[in-house]
């Protein structure tokens, strides 16, 4: 299970250093594609193929559905971490996540998250805010 946040930084070749705590969830590979937000997710080998599945079972009549499983796949990325935990991230996708040196990851149980470290800052309010909003909602509905 992925959790916590931890700061990296890329480093001159493009590559980030995963968290040690991550690093056995990934050691079979992973797949860096586009997250929503300007994020990127990073889903270990097994879990991107439960993803893959569900946006393969979105319906091909739909326009929405389409250029979401186009951008999904178009912009997906093969890694398998070196022996010092580090994985490429593609120039396109840094350009699309504004990634150029301080990056955040984010674990997020079954995936990670990364996140230019400026961003993230105004995610993390924004989501602190929804938080304690969500949690009397959640609370009300019995869940």
């Amino acid at each position: 299970m992925f959790l916590g946040e931890y700061n990296h930084s890329l480093d001159q070749k493009g590559r980030v250093v995963m968290p040690r705590k991550f690093r056995s969830g990934l050691e079979h590979g992973c797949v860096i594609t586009k997250g929503q937000d300007r994020c990127l997710f990073v889903f270990p080998r097994e879990r991107w193929d439960e993803e893959a599945a569900k946006v393969l079972k979105l319906p091909r009549t739909d326009r929405r559905a389409r250029n979401f499983a186009r951008s999904f796949f178009a912009s997906a990325s093969d890694q398998v971490p070196d022996k010092q935990g580090r994985v490429q991230i593609p120039e396109a996708l840094r350009d699309y996540a504004g990634l150029e040196k301080d990056v955040t990851v984010v674990g997020m149980a079954d995936h990670l998250e990364l996140w230019s470290t400026a961003a993230w800052a105004d995610v993390a309010t924004e989501a602190d805010d929804y938080y304690a909003e969500i949690g009397e909602v959640l609370s009300e509905e019995g869940i």
